[in-house]
């Protein structure tokens, strides 16, 4: 199972929490944003692995800030802006998109990114804010190793919700053999899986960097997955009794809803694009 936490750069308290997660955890980092070579520094020491999380225009119109990859960039500038932002963030093993619903869309953009990752030998992780997206068959047509995003782990960011997406998380890589969870640093998601991830061990599911999984398979099928997959309640695996002894079964008392700092709830969008407004609150640590 791959867990990905997506968003890194904005906020040092919280990235530090993600940094600080038991087990193989790979973490996304925003370029050009105030704690994203620190993060990414910490996390690599930590045995983390490094990935950009590179901003790619949506079809909402949202603001990108810097390093922001968008149709109408001119081939070269599309190229030196990818290379910058690659460039920002020490200790890159691949990349997966910010945003990005509109971007992963459209093949020739895709096709230039490939080639970028191609020459500096890095993979790509498509998020699928879009269902629309050929980032994965581009990547495929180029060589490049890839996968997708199976799970969102916190579209809605409360205990009860995230303990959902992990268990539907955890189902599928049972199923499948491979599950690609994303999750984004709120204090809510840290403090889930600061529990549930030792508790993996008891399903007999292990965690797993990117590059591990690409290097032992190769550049791995499509392992994305619609936000439900066909589980019914009564072939679900007992997850209560596995996780019980750390009070997160649906059972059970579970972490109280948080707010952020403006007092609302962190509620997204299976698509993805929207988490990342809540992110512009604040930079403070």
């Amino acid at each position: 199972m791959v867990l990905i936490i997506d968003d890194l750069g904005h906020r040092h308290s919280v990235g530090m929490d993600m940094v600080q997660l038991p087990g193989k955890v790979n973490l996304a980092v925003l370029p050009h944003t105030p704690y994203a070579e620190r993060l990414a520094q910490a996390g690599h020491e930590a045995g983390k692995e490094i990935m950009l999380h590179a901003p790619m225009s949506n079809s909402g119109g949202m603001p990108l800030g810097r390093g922001g990859l968008t149709p109408e960039l001119s081939r070269e500038s599309f190229d030196n802006v990818l290379e910058g932002n690659i460039n920002a963030i020490p200790h890159v093993r691949g990349i997966n998109n910010h945003m990005g619903s509109e971007l992963t869309t459209m093949p020739t953009q895709m096709a230039w990114v490939m080639e970028t990752l191609l020459r500096r030998d890095l993979y790509f992780v498509d998020s699928r804010t879009s269902p629309s997206t050929v980032a994965g068959k581009t990547a495929a047509s180029f060589a490049v190793p890839h996968l997708s995003r199976s799970v969102f782990l916190d579209n809605e960011a409360t205990a009860v919700a995230i303990d959902r997406q992990f268990r539907q998380l955890v189902r599928r890589a049972e199923k499948k053999g491979l599950a690609v969870g994303i999750g984004h640093p709120y204090p809510e998601t840290a403090r889930y899986l600061q529990q549930a991830l030792p508790a993996l061990r008891c399903r007999g599911v292990r965690l797993a960097l990117v590059s591990e999984v690409l290097r032992e398979s190769g550049s791995l099928p499509d392992t994305a997955s619609p936000p439900m997959d066909d589980y019914s309640p009564a072939s679900e695996p007992d997850f209560d009794a596995a996780f019980s002894h750390i009070g997160l079964g649906l059972g059970n008392s579970v972490f109280p809803e948080v707010k952020n700092t403006r007092g609302e709830h962190r509620v997204g969008t299976a698509q993805g694009d929207t988490f990342y407004q809540m992110l512009q609150v604040t930079h403070s640590p």
